[in-house]
């Protein structure tokens, strides 16, 4: 890797590797960079230029080899391995969020749940023990988690996430509605519903 690539590049990896996944799906061994941009929405240039990043790819003529470059995305995304993820807020989303089965599918493993009322969180008839969320910290610390979910009411997000980061969270895909502050070196993925629906709301005609 010649220096580290933008953020949207790094999105438009994981494109590239649902893409990649439909194809081995599919038992294709080979793809061209064309065939590839297009399934995945992007200029070919965008492709070959996103992948230059990491190194060499594909061979002039025949494309690239979809297993090779598959598991090279995989690697380079961190999914090669299940990466542990602990959910933080069992309400309503949190819970759903539980619910899903798709997660390890994707190289993530929910590794423990917390909620100010675990015996609450409960009841919502989800497959998880719930944790305390004053067990956080010392489950972070102890299982050496680094990526989070957090599900919880805007107002007490920030001093959630104060206490996730000390005790070592380096990632947060955030749901919370409000703007998190961080360290530089910790990454934060908001996910607001309401301003995705806004956005979408600008293209009704």
């Amino acid at each position: 890797m010649t220096k580290d690539p933008p953020r949207k590049t790094i999105y438009r990896l994981s494109t590239y590797q649902r893409c990649l996944a439909r194809l081995l799906a599919n038992n294709v061994d080979t793809v061209s960079s064309e065939a590839l941009a297009k399934a995945a929405g992007v200029k070919p240039t965008q492709l070959r230029k996103d992948l230059a990043y990491f190194g060499q790819f594909g061979t002039r003529g025949l494309g690239y080899n979809v297993s090779m470059l598959s598991a090279f995305l995989n690697e380079a995304l961190g999914t090669s391995r299940l990466q542990p993820v602990i959910l933080i807020g069992v309400g309503n989303l949190g819970a759903a969020l539980l619910r899903y089965g798709g997660f390890q599918k994707e190289g993530f493993e929910i590794a423990a749940a917390f909620d100010l009322d675990p015996d609450s969180a409960n009841a919502r008839n989800v497959p998880f023990p719930i944790r305390s969320a004053r067990e956080m910290p010392a489950f972070v610390r102890e299982h050496h988690v680094k990526m989070a979910i957090l599900a919880i009411p805007a107002i007490s997000a920030q001093n959630v996430v104060n206490e996730a980061v000390d005790a070592g969270i380096q990632a947060i895909l955030n749901f919370s509605p409000t703007v998190l502050q961080v360290p530089g070196h910790v990454i934060v993925n908001s996910v607001d519903l309401a301003v995705e629906l806004e956005n979408l709301s600008y293209f009704i005609r």
